[in-house]
């Protein structure tokens, strides 16, 4: 990972192995952290902060990379599963003063938003049999105006 700037020494090994995990799954898209950026919901300058472990990726961040780079099944539930390992694991800001207020990035958080790309459709139940029963009822309609055309013609 040549192309990437150090972590730091003192990051649990947790954060350090999903790190670099992220990083092989972002080089093999070819993809650069703007394009990046632009599939997913989430801006170049927050994949640089994920992809550099100044900050962890929310889980649906993790799920868009994996889409992108074509990973499904088992990989992308172990990918999973290493995140939650990471997210427990990953070092907590401390505030500058006791004065301080909750800072912005205190206490990680899986974010709950899911871009409306990354939804399942959704289905309600029966459908698509309400479907069928539309192109039937239509198709019965235009024979039923074929005939009455060709009667009043004849």
């Amino acid at each position: 990972m040549s192309g990437w700037q150090a972590l730091p020494d003192d990051l649990p090994p947790e954060v350090r192995h999903f790190v670099e995990q992220l990083r092989r799954l972002k080089d093999g898209t070819g993809l650069s952290l703007v394009a990046l950026g632009a599939r997913t919901a989430y801006s170049k300058s927050s994949w640089h902060r994920y992809l550099n472990a100044t900050q962890p990726p929310p889980r649906q961040a993790v799920a868009a990379l994996c889409r992108i780079a074509g990973l499904d099944g088992t990989d992308a539930e172990r990918l999973t599963v290493r995140w939650e390992l990471a997210v427990q694991a990953w070092p907590r800001p401390a505030a500058a003063t006791e004065g301080d207020k909750v800072s912005a990035t205190e206490g990680y958080e899986d974010d709950p938003t899911l871009p409306w790309w990354d939804e399942p459709p959704r289905r309600k139940p029966g459908g698509i049999n309400r479907l069928l029963l539309a192109a039937v009822l239509l198709l019965v309609l235009l024979l039923a105006v074929g005939v009455v055309g060709a009667v009043a013609s004849g």
